[in-house]
């Protein structure tokens, strides 16, 4: 489990490619503090394990799953890449819950600057559009960021200074991809919802109360 609060940006320093596999090394400082075999570390986003280390790199496997649903396969030597380590019980909360689960890849199609705020919206893919909120949280190559608009199929998210200079988002350009990971509780809510009503229940405010929603 991590927050979306980008802890450093590292960086690709070599890549060993399979046809539906990957082998990444990743340069690195602040995440190798305290860094052991098996941790978890999430690589733009995406949950990936520890499987060696040194004082500056760390290496971790890519498996077809993985490979076939996320932008890390369109990773080179050199590349920039976002990195946080999972959520201590000692952390706080800054971002919102992100599993590190990647749900799909979105795509930048605008962006433009309104004083020191740069808005950007993106495609999704219309499966996962019914997640999407006003005020709702996103994860965006593991960065947790809040929505400012939903119209359709795009969503709509503004990057304050600090997020433009601790990320690279600010650096996509349009046709760009990022691994979009929708809120967790909303498809635990809608799970629910689900259950219920295939059981012939009603959404009321009873049945929210009894499950904790409020």
């Amino acid at each position: 489990m991590f927050t979306g609060i980008i802890e450093e940006i590292g960086t690709i320093a070599h890549i060993q490619a399979r046809p539906q596999s990957l082998k990444l090394e990743i340069t690195a400082h602040t995440i190798l503090q305290d860094i052991e075999l098996g941790h978890s570390i999430a690589v733009n986003g995406v949950c990936l394990t520890v499987t060696h280390f040194s004082s500056d790199h760390f290496s971790v496997d890519v498996m077809p799953e993985t490979f076939h649903t996320t932008s890390l396969q369109r990773l080179k030597t050199g590349s920039d890449v976002h990195l946080e380590r999972a959520l201590s019980l000692q952390d706080r909360l800054g971002g919102h819950f992100v599993t590190g689960h990647v749900d799909g890849l979105a795509v930048v199609h605008s962006k433009y600057e309104v004083e020191n705020a740069l808005y950007m919206t993106l495609r999704v893919p219309d499966e996962w559009k019914r997640y999407l909120l006003p005020k709702g949280s996103i994860a965006l190559d593991g960065t947790s960021l809040t929505i400012f608009k939903v119209e359709d199929n795009q969503v709509t998210i503004s990057l304050i200074p600090h997020t433009q200079e601790k990320t690279v988002l600010a650096n996509k350009e349009i046709g760009d991809v990022v691994n979009l990971e929708c809120d967790v509780l909303g498809k635990y809510v809608e799970q629910m919802v689900f259950q219920a009503k295939g059981k012939q229940q009603s959404l009321t405010k009873d049945f929210l109360q009894r499950n904790g929603f409020f």
